[in-house]
């Protein structure tokens, strides 16, 4: 079999080996066409009809490119997935036609030819794009009503994407000063100040070392120097951004546009302003951050091997024994893993009909997962901790469902719940993750209302506190249409906000004061607490990673966030990662150690402090992890009273330097220091093998928090830090009420 895809899977990033590339070629340039063939077909041409002349040219064979994903190096459970190893098994073909002029319609279509059989696809056409100064129009404005940031825009940068049908990007350029700074696009984990990078605003799952690809992005930027202001490109589809880094005084934007609209507006937004004020303009337009309940600012504990109830009582109850306090449990490995419903090992009648379950229809074994799933969260409950249960918007679909999975999967095919493709066929997930899944329609009411009817006895029977929405990147493809009329060009960016919101729906609707714990998001996303910061190694560059991720999702308007504190994939960390990471996690808005599947083989590799010291040897990591613990614990009325006030200023509770000392330049220099609310001064270490630590205080009164001594901003200066501290640092007026929190405890 032949196959050509001109326009591949929608991957956002890998070109396909049986694609078009680019899909829509630009008069004038190359392009490429290729297909693929199983291993019988010994050549391939391509047949070319344009301007009503035929051609025919021979394919060559495609040896390895760059272009294409490739296997990596990661491990876990998850790298073969995610490497896409399956979809180069077959020889992929090339053709590289000459450039076609604009105006000129190109038709053609692959014949391959292998042990005396020819095969053919069908025809396919394409049309070349070019760049024009004409096609649409650009408005340049501020909510505020404040135009005089327009002059940023550079004249003759303008300009406009032409297809045969219109329109299909916007491009253009705004003026970057010598001295400015630019910090935000949503959560991003290369680097805080993004000046001298490419990157773009694409929601994207990638298994580690995210580099410039993210979970969480969003068109929206702030700029600091001498003229404090920042920008919001108005858009949920996909957008580009050239940080000065092709041209240095230039800030270059592209967007995609609607292809429907022949005459598109497109407009910009410029927030004239500080740091602070250019977040809160933009929370105020796109929507406020809720201020979530007081109990996320206590230590959590999570592990996806804790798949029984007695395994989840056990690590709770060793935590207790230890003296480490923890208020919130994440259950990963609950679920039978095909309803996401259904507690694994419990038994029940199959509804036929889809319709959703309550407590008392469910037996669970005395010898099963988890015999007692309500009186376990009510034991928690009396503890003082809250529980969170782990959920994918997908029903998979591999192996073949069965019982009441298969049943679901009935109904939202045979209903309309499921996502679906521009023929009007369910959309089948094109991710490695759980291939093939459908994905529930949050933008149709009655879709969203059945997905959420199924999970109700869980929060108001079982009693749980929130969801870990996970997994919310799954939505890959223009072709995508959804119940609101969108497509996926509009509509896939916006997924996992809507994931989330429905979550909250249900939680409200339950009379539930609880969260949904998110690692995917775009703008909007700050309405729906919390989130975290997705897939790491135990390594100290993910460390680093993860503190500028922090910082950035700070800066776009992601308060209430966390990490999985030293990594959670692969080997452990060491004992000196674990303890400086956890030493910073303290210092962050949210506190939780998790770690991934293993297949239960040994030695474990839970990030449990109990764990990290046994399998390191080293006698400080529990002790050292307990005063973390419990210093956190002390910190939470300061965390309460510090979030509230980030809701009302619209003020990240984690901030970067930025928003303290905008104008200092010296703050560039310090990219993983910052501020916990308005009071604390945060200096993680970050490098291993430090005995010593260099410190940079901005403009201010500060107070060690450990030792007591004063400084006058600006000012760096360099202290010891054993392992059992990380430089903190009291703003002068706060000293008096905070300082005794960090006095010392013996070990």
């Amino acid at each position: 079999m032949i196959r050509h895809r001109p326009f591949g899977l929608g991957h956002p990033y890998r070109l396909e080996p049986d694609q078009r590339v680019p899909a829509i070629p630009i008069a004038g340039q190359p392009f490429e066409l290729r297909a693929t063939t199983d291993h019988a077909v010994r050549a391939v041409h391509v047949e070319l009809q344009l301007a009503g002349k035929r051609r025919l040219l021979d394919a060559s064979q495609a040896g390895p490119d760059s272009s294409f994903a490739t296997a990596t190096s990661l491990d876990g459970h998850l790298a073969a997935a995610a490497s896409g190893k399956g979809a180069r098994d077959r020889p992929s073909w090339v053709v590289r036609p000459d450039p076609l002029p604009f105006g000129t319609a190109l038709r053609y279509r692959f014949l391959a030819m292998g042990r005396g059989r020819r095969q053919q696809t069908a025809w396919y056409s394409v049309f070349p794009a070019h760049w024009d100064d004409e096609g649409g129009r650009l408005v340049v404005n501020s909510p505020a009503g404040d135009t005089g940031l327009a002059d940023r825009l550079i004249p003759g940068s303008l300009a406009w994407l032409i297809a045969e049908a219109g329109p299909l990007r916007v491009r253009f350029a705004v003026r970057l000063e010598a001295k400015e700074h630019v910090v935000g696009f949503g959560e991003r984990f290369d680097a805080l100040d993004q000046r001298g990078r490419q990157l773009d605003a694409v929601v994207f799952e990638q298994y580690k070392r995210q580099g410039a690809r993210t979970y969480l992005p969003m068109p929206f930027a702030i700029v600091t120097g001498d003229e404090g202001w920042g920008f919001h490109v108005v858009t949920s589809r996909r957008t580009w951004f050239d940080v000065g880094k092709t041209k240095p005084d230039q800030l270059w934007i592209e967007a995609a546009l609607d292809p429907d609209e022949r005459h598109p507006v497109f407009t910009l937004e410029l927030i004239r302003g500080s740091p602070s004020d250019v977040l809160r303009t933009f929370l105020e337009r796109i929507g406020p951050p809720k201020l979530p309940p007081s109990w996320i600012f206590h230590p959590w504990m999570s592990a996806n091997e804790w798949n029984t109830q007695a395994r989840v009582m056990d690590e709770v109850e060793r935590s207790r024994r230890e003296q480490i306090p923890v208020a919130v449990v994440v259950i990963e490995a609950w679920s039978d893993e095909s309803t996401f419903v259904a507690f694994r090992d419990a038994r029940y009648r199959v509804h036929p009909d889809g319709a959703p379950h309550r407590l008392a229809d469910f037996r669970f074994p005395a010898d099963g997962a988890w015999p007692d799933p309500r009186g376990m969260v009510e034991e928690l409950h009396d503890r003082g901790i809250k529980v969170l249960l782990w959920q994918v918007p997908l029903l998979k679909a591999r192996p073949a469902p069965s019982g009441q999975a298969r049943r679901d999967h009935d109904v939202m095919v045979k209903r309309g719940y499921a996502v679906r493709d521009t023929k009007g066929r369910p959309y089948r997930n094109r991710g490695w993750w759980f291939p093939g899944a459908l994905l529930p329609d949050f933008t149709s009411p009655e879709a969203r209302e059945w997905w959420l009817a199924k999970r109700r006895y869980l929060v108001e029977e079982v009693g749980i506190d929130g969801f870990k929405t996970d997994g919310g990147e799954h939505a890959w493809g223009d072709d995508l249409r959804y119940a609101d009329g969108s497509r996926g060009d509009a509509g896939n960016n916006r997924y996992p906000v809507a994931y989330a919101a429905a979550y909250h729906q249900l939680l409200a609707q339950a009379g539930c004061d609880g969260i949904t714990f998110s690692r995917a998001g775009f703008t909007g996303s700050a309405s729906y607490p919390c989130h975290w910061a997705g897939d790491e190694d135990s390594t100290w560059e993910a460390f680093r990673a993860s503190i500028t991720a922090g910082l950035t999702a700070g800066a776009s308007g992601i308060f209430f966030w966390g990490w999985d504190l030293a990594g959670f994939s692969g080997e452990i960390p060491s004992a000196e990662l674990y303890l400086r990471a956890a030493a910073m996690a303290c210092f962050c808005p949210i506190m939780q150690y998790h770690s991934e599947y293993n297949h239960h083989r040994q030695p474990l590799r839970d990030r449990t402090p109990w764990n990290i010291q046994q399998r390191t040897g080293d006698s400080r990591v529990l002790p050292v992890y307990r005063r973390f613990a419990q210093l956190r614990e002390a910190l939470v009325p300061y965390l309460i009273a510090q979030a509230r006030l980030a809701v009302e200023s619209r003020r990240p509770l984690m901030r970067a330097l930025c928003f303290e000392a905008p104008q200092d330049p010296e703050i560039w220099n310090w990219p993983y220091e910052y501020l916990l609310g308005d009071d604390l001064l945060v200096a993680p270490v970050v490098e291993p093998g430090a005995q010593t630590w260099r410190v940079y205080l901005p403009r201010g009164d500060w107070v060690d928090a450990w030792a007591g001594s004063v400084y006058q901003g600006p000012v760096t200066l360099e202290r010891d830090v054993p392992i059992e501290e990380i430089p903190v640092y009291v703003r002068g007026a706060s000293a008096a009420e905070l300082g005794p929190l960090f006095g010392r405890q013996a070990l």
